[in-house]
């Protein structure tokens, strides 16, 4: 006879829904031809899509509709740091009063902020972030934007964006020579989980749809 107990669970309301995803900073040009940085944590992948979801009126979400391109720098662990040096900034500039009241400030310059560096890029006009170990240019496939009744006093709502991942660049310490594939030990991707920043911890195995 089976003997299993389920573990009690209790009903809760969390604030926020981030259950644990990686950290994505999106280079986005701005209309004079400067460089936004957008962190945020909420993206997943299929084929040769990232599906990203940004709170509406801000400036990487402007520029993603101005300009339909941007590239999505892949954080690694030792840049924690770095993204939350930008966390509470923005492009904009006046800043939202809802962004003001939540305590963010305007920085037009996020690469000395975070001390990174701008690499160019081969397919879109807004630059990589040379410290990531991965860097996927895309092109705007498809933008929605969706109210939030909960969120009419701030951004109003949120905008979804599929995005069509053009090129792919990585760092050659993370790729297994001789091939296309990302090596799953040295790969250190920064994950985003209830509002604090984790690490990948140590690897628990792998798919049988494995290929290394």
């Amino acid at each position: 006879m089976d003997q299993y107990r389920a573990p009690d669970s209790i009903v809760i309301h969390p604030s926020i829904l981030y259950f644990g995803t990686p950290v994505v900073l999106i280079s986005t040009r701005n209309a004079d031809g400067s460089t936004n940085i957008t962190p945020m944590s909420s993206a997943w992948a299929l084929a040769d899509r990232v599906v990203i979801g940004l709170a509406a009126g801000g400036q990487g979400v402007a520029n993603l509709q101005r300009e339909r391109e941007c590239v999505l720098n892949l954080a690694s662990e030792d840049l924690q740091e770095a993204t939350e040096r930008m966390a509470p900034t923005t492009g904009s500039d006046p800043v939202p009063d809802w962004k003001q009241v939540n305590g963010y400030r305007h920085v037009a310059d996020k690469f000395a902020l975070a001390g990174l560096h701008a690499v160019a890029s081969h397919e879109v006009s807004a630059p990589r972030i040379a410290e990531c170990p991965l860097q996927l240019e895309a092109r705007v496939a498809l933008m929605v934007e969706r109210p939030v009744d909960d969120w009419r006093h701030g951004p109003g709502g949120y905008v979804i964006a599929e995005l069509q991942v053009l090129r792919v660049h990585a760092h050659e310490d993370i790729v297994v020579p001789g091939t296309q594939h990302i090596d799953p030990v040295r790969y250190q991707p920064l994950f985003y989980l209830f509002r604090h920043y984790v690490g990948r911890g140590t690897g628990l195995g792998k798919t049988f749809k494995a290929e290394v």
